[in-house]
């Protein structure tokens, strides 16, 4: 199922939607009109989800009279599944030029195998065991192994350095590199019907923030807090300041520097909290992340988060670290 409206009551971009079964319950992409049409990520593939995918862009493309085939660029906010899933479909229909991040790049070119070994190396550390040790090593092999024969290096033209100024279908995108919810993120500032826009993938959602993923358990971990703050640092130091703000989730909105404060908070209260599950007790990854998720919420992408946490938290001398069989246990400095 689709939904193409019209963002902002302008004919210069338009969003395409995809229903999934994770909140909000939709992924976007976006088209943008101009000298040539330019899209900007990609969706969900066919066989995830909720399904049609497929058809749903082909739909969404049609409701602005444009095809598949008529895609010359496509830019990616960053490989995550649900951005990059119908990538195949539309160089199959097109040749377009593919601008994606610099620094998957060297991600994609990564062994899988090598990666399960860290992993599994950082995970058994953090004291995660059993089947979700099994399911985490699976999961990160399984995810660079899928999401780079969605978007295959050898079809990415031009691989987009932070800072860099190009140019689509007549309109000029200045890349900002913004990690912490995945590691190369970028978001693009471009001028359209005469506002600063941002497309902003992952970055700058309303109402929620991202999970911090950033690299998953690989060695990244430990950086990822940090780099999501000055990811979000790099959104308020935008110069001109965007007047609209196009995410992939949740809706468009015009309130970037309230959204990036409200995302400081959340990840405030995201730290103080993992600092409160320890001084109640919890000295392990597993046990604060278990803790977090409650009964309602999967554990799967808060472990990430919680590994990362405790290791900014010992970073930052709030927590202190002892390997007790093997495992890193943490209690308050």
């Amino acid at each position: 199922m689709s939904e193409s409206r019209l963002a902002a009551g302008t004919v210069s971009v338009a969003r395409i939607e995809f229903e999934v079964e994770f909140p909000p319950g939709h992924v976007a992409c976006y088209l943008l009109e101009g000298d040539a049409p330019v899209l900007v990520d990609a969706g969900m593939p066919t066989e995830r989800g909720l399904g049609g995918h497929d058809a749903a862009l082909r739909e969404g493309l049609d409701q602005h009279g444009h095809a598949l085939a008529d895609i010359e660029h496509l830019v990616v906010t960053h490989p995550h599944v649900d951005h990059i899933g119908q990538a195949p479909a539309v160089l199959a229909a097109a040749d377009p030029t593919v601008h994606a991040p610099a620094g998957v790049r060297d991600r994609f070119a990564g062994d899988a195998g090598a990666l399960a070994e860290r992993v599994r190396a950082n995970a058994t550390a953090a004291g995660i065991s059993g089947d979700q040790l099994d399911e985490a090593v699976a999961m990160a092999r399984e995810s660079l192994e899928r999401d780079r024969s969605l978007l295959p290096p050898a079809a990415v033209d031009h691989w987009v350095e932070p800072g860099e100024t190009f140019t689509v279908g007549g309109h000029d995108l200045t890349a900002t590199h913004t990690p912490g919810h995945q590691a190369d993120h970028l978001v693009y500032a471009t001028d359209i019907d005469g506002e600063r826009a941002l497309l902003a993938g992952d970055a700058a959602i309303r109402p929620f923030r991202p999970v911090v993923i950033h690299d998953g358990l690989d060695d990244g971990h430990r950086a990822a807090f940090e780099a999501f703050l000055t990811g979000l640092d790099r959104l308020d130091a935008l110069d001109p300041t965007p007047d609209r703000v196009y995410p992939d989730h949740g809706p468009v909105h015009d309130d970037l520097p309230g959204v990036v404060e409200r995302h400081r908070g959340s990840l405030r209260r995201r730290l103080d909290g993992v600092r409160e599950q320890v001084a109640n007790g919890l000295r392990t990854v597993p046990g604060i992340a278990m803790a977090i998720a409650g009964d309602d919420r999967s554990v799967r992408y808060l472990l990430p988060e919680a590994m990362s946490a405790v290791a900014h938290l010992e970073a930052t001398g709030d927590l202190v670290a002892t390997v007790e069989d093997g495992v890193r246990c943490y209690d308050l400095a």
